[in-house]
């Protein structure tokens, strides 16, 4: 079997001299996830043939390398194949294939924002505990950035901006971690690829102008913690004059009454004892004004009585709305008067010896086996 390193780059990636680039790169593609080394744990031969195959692609994906060795081969490559080429969307689309969204890769990058500043905004608002349920209209006030006149959003004294000398000005830079080959935002030029060398004085080097604007929203109802909303057109400006997104965070403030789970809600009903044994129907406040609670003598402390879509709108299912949780919270009186304590004393009786000291019964023999247990102790 002939060994792989003693093939040429186009035999390497079973393609022709007069490949194409994008049949290089689906060759490379296929090859690449054939002999990953997670999808061959513990292959050395597979993890061999892995690193020719990114060796292969990175230069022939290279216009300028590949020329390079189509006349002089690998020796007229010597110190150039640290290429640039692979770029991160190739990894990534090779992670994708083998491992789907598990680890919160995406094969489409976002597109590159040549300004000094993110053109995406984030916000956090605070509402009240009615606003997030139900929804409301609410104006606020938010601060936006614009290129700086001065040096055309560049952060540069006189708009001069230079190549990094860190990355080449590619904007990224190559990082290798055993036999893996990554590409990675350059950290001198954050990926621009140029670099001011003197600050803009007028902006510090910012190469934004601040302005406010107070913005209507819309704020749907159901909205949580955690729960993002994205208000187009509404960020920072770049030199085109595109703007970016404005995206709001939420702050609730807890109800004095109400506790809010998700969609479910919840309320503490306190109820007097007599309430319960007397099975009472009560009225308890909710979202959609007052329930009707039916007790009954068996009802325990905590209990819940749970009424279905009488909760919070979910959000992102406007027709779905959760739980509505009434938990029974059972008061029994601090201090007896003699009166209370007579007539209660006589509720009791009434009940008969048999239910109202049903615990003597219960524990009579008990008793009786732990006086036994205490004799023998003694005995030894």
């Amino acid at each position: 079997m002939t060994n792989m390193t003693e093939l040429s780059y186009y035999e390497v990636l079973q393609v022709s001299k007069d490949a194409t680039t994008a049949e290089i790169k689906k060759a490379y593609r296929k090859l690449a996830l054939k002999y990953h080394p997670d999808k061959n744990p513990g292959d050395k031969e597979a993890e061999e043939k892995f690193k020719i195959i990114n060796e292969a692609y990175a230069v022939l994906s290279d216009d300028e390398k590949r020329r390079i060795y189509d006349l002089y081969g690998k020796e007229g490559l010597q110190g150039k194949t640290n290429s640039h080429s692979m770029d991160m969307d190739d990894i990534m689309d090779i992670f994708n294939s083998m491992f789907g969204d598990a680890f919160g890769f995406s094969s489409h990058s976002k597109k590159q924002n040549s300004m000094p500043y993110p053109l995406d905004i984030e916000m956090e608002i605070t509402l009240e505990f009615n606003e997030a349920i139900f929804g409301v209209e609410k104006e606020i006030e938010i601060e936006y950035k614009t290129p700086c006149t001065t040096c055309k959003g560049t952060g540069a004294k006189d708009a001069k901006l230079h190549t990094c000398d860190y990355c080449g000005g590619h904007g990224q830079v190559v990082m290798r971690q055993g036999f893996m080959t990554f590409t990675q935002e350059c950290p001198k030029c954050h990926g621009k690829g140029k670099i001011a060398t003197q600050a803009c004085s007028d902006c510090k080097g910012s190469g934004a102008e601040l302005k406010n604007e107070k913005v209507t929203i819309n704020i749907p109802a159901g909205v949580d913690v955690g729960n993002r909303l994205r208000v187009p057109g509404k960020g920072n400006v770049d030199n085109n004059g595109h703007r970016g997104d404005l995206y709001l965070h939420f702050d609730i403030l807890e109800d004095e009454h109400f506790v809010r789970d998700g969609s479910d809600i919840y309320i503490e009903v306190p109820v007097f004892f007599t309430q319960v044994l007397l099975g009472e129907e009560i009225k308890v406040p909710s979202l959609d004004g007052e329930l009707s609670l039916k007790l009954h003598p068996q009802v325990r402390d905590k209990e819940h009585f749970i009424f279905r879509g009488k909760g919070a709108p979910n959000v992102n299912n406007p027709n779905f709305r959760g739980r509505f949780i009434a938990q029974i919270k059972i008061v029994y009186p601090t201090k007896l008067t003699s009166e209370q304590k007579e007539l209660i004393e006589k509720l009791q009786n009434s009940f008969g010896i048999e239910t109202s000291k049903a615990h003597k019964n219960i524990f009579e023999s008990t008793f009786e086996k732990i006086k036994s247990w205490i004799k023998s102790k003694e005995k030894k």
